[in-house]
């Protein structure tokens, strides 16, 4: 495979100088923990009407899930309609198609507003059919998207040079480059009163005061807009999991396709351009489980089908999802008034993302939404309650580390370069990462979260936690949340 870069397509696009970091102690009407879709459009929303606010992020603005996407920001979303419906019911997918069209629109009007030059295009939207195997689930899709208030047609014309054995699409959605976007919101927010800060993670919270390593905000309300939830409080990483997927960007001997297109399968094949670019994402798997070469498979799809002449890019994320397939939005605990949260979007943050931030800037101000109650944290659904108890079950099995991680070595003598195996050391394990350059790094396997044993993901050379995926680099530093203490370090020999 060819490279040029192990991150986002997006991601090369930071700036090259960082936001300053919290230091001192500040007070705000608002606290804004996360610096992606959700963090940042909730805090534009708020200061809109009148609030200080201030945004901290643990790395920099978009480093995380929302510079790591496929940058669609579309209502069509896979077969999302076909799952709420069997979930829950018509009148939520219902209100799910609706919160997601009003998320298009406000991307739009925000990227004109703000005069954000994030490349902003209009495209179609489909869910396709690859193979023949699909095509009742494409119809199946279009009759429950229909349902719910889409105006979705059948249409087979996607401008994909392979058969398309049947498609459901959504004209006028948007593709923009999310940097750049989360980088112009972010300068709206900065100033009269209100700031951004970087490389400030949130490592505590007490009362209406929370503390980074260098300093101290206290606040009115605290949003914690950090992709999975931090402190625990809230009890949500019982009913979240979190599914991994991985994308490359090529460039082709031609145009790339227009559509913004997902199979409607497994594996599913997503699709979309930038500029001269194609990107496909796919072959997704639970964090913590093992990733079957997914960017070699990446880039075999993209050269069967394109003229491929260069894989520019390689990147990978993951997204918690909830048990009942609905985003949680809404007061960290039942009944608080002081902290609150959204996560379990599912993959598609910059739609989920941004009408959360619609939903939050509501409550935190204390005006009525009438979506609040259909995606609190809080609700219970009973169709799902079965899935949510093997979800736990099988937690349970990977706490009981000793019998799901075998050791694989007494010693790391024989282990090759750019491999990682796993050592007993005395009554835990130890983690252990060779180098391409032949140095080793080794860890403790017991995530820092709540003592699961971590897995190595070789695709991108992390220890990544299947409980409730928080992710580590091969020295234990915290890549991904929940967890906010690295793993400790081990003597490698």
């Amino acid at each position: 495979m060819t490279t040029t870069g192990d991150q986002s397509l997006w991601l090369s696009a930071l700036p090259g100088q960082s936001r300053p970091q919290l230091t001192g102690t500040h007070t705000f009407d608002v606290a804004v923990a996360g610096g992606g879709i959700t963090g940042l459009t909730t805090a534009l929303l708020l200061k809109r009407r009148g609030l200080r606010v201030v945004v901290l992020e643990a790395d920099r603005i978009a480093s995380g899930a929302s510079g790591n996407n496929t940058a669609k920001v579309t209502a069509l979303q896979s077969t999302v309609y076909s799952t709420l419906v069997c979930t829950h019911d018509v009148a939520t997918a219902t209100d799910y198609a609706s919160a997601s069209r009003a998320a298009v629109d406000q991307v739009a009007d925000l990227v004109q507003h703000e005069e954000i030059a994030c490349d902003l295009r209009r495209g179609a939207a489909a869910t396709y059919a690859y193979t023949e195997d699909e095509v009742q689930t494409v119809e199946e899709e279009f009759q429950h998207a229909r349902k719910a208030g889409l105006p979705v047609r059948l249409d087979t014309d996607l401008d994909l040079p392979f058969e398309v054995h049947a498609a459901v699409r959504l004209d006028d959605q948007l593709t923009l480059h999310p940097v750049k976007y989360l980088h112009g919101l972010a300068a709206a927010i900065d100033g009269d009163g209100s700031k951004v800060y970087e490389h400030s993670r949130v490592l505590d919270v007490t009362g209406h005061k929370l503390t980074t390593a260098d300093g101290e905000v206290h606040f009115d309300r605290l949003v914690l807009a950090t992709h999975y939830p931090l402190l625990d409080r809230g009890l949500f990483f019982p009913r979240l999991k979190t599914p991994r997927s991985y994308a490359i960007a090529a460039r082709l001997d031609g145009p790339p396709p227009s559509a913004l297109a997902i199979s409607a399968g497994s594996p599913s094949w997503s699709i979309s351009a930038h500029g001269d670019q194609l990107i496909v994402c796919g072959q997704g798997h639970e964090t913590g489980k093992p990733a079957q070469e997914p960017y070699r498979r990446l880039e075999e799809f993209a050269r069967r089908h394109w003229p491929v002449t260069e894989v520019t890019h390689r990147w990978s994320a993951q997204d918690p999802t909830a048990y009942d397939h609905l985003p949680m939005i809404g007061s960290y605990t039942p009944g608080a008034s002081t902290i609150f949260t959204a996560t379990g979007y599912m993959k598609w943050g910059l739609t989920s993302g941004t009408f959360a931030a619609s939903v939050l800037a509501d409550l935190v101000t204390g005006k009525p939404n009438e979506l609040a109650e259909r995606f609190s944290p809080h609700r219970l659904s009973l169709k799902s309650l079965p899935e949510l108890v093997k979800k736990n079950a099988e937690v349970a099995v990977e706490m009981v580390g000793d019998r799901v991680v075998p050791a694989d070595a007494t010693n790391s003598d024989r282990l090759p370069p750019d491999h990682a195996h796993v050592i007993r050391d005395g009554l835990g394990k130890t983690g252990v990462y060779r180098d391409p350059e032949g140095q080793l790094h080794a860890v403790s396997m017991r995530c820092t979260h709540l003592g699961c044993f971590v897995r190595f993901n070789s695709a991108e050379r992390s220890w990544d936690c299947p409980c409730h995926g928080s992710r580590f680099d091969v020295d234990g530093n915290v890549l991904e949340g929940p967890a906010t203490k690295p793993l400790p370090r081990r003597d490698p020999k």
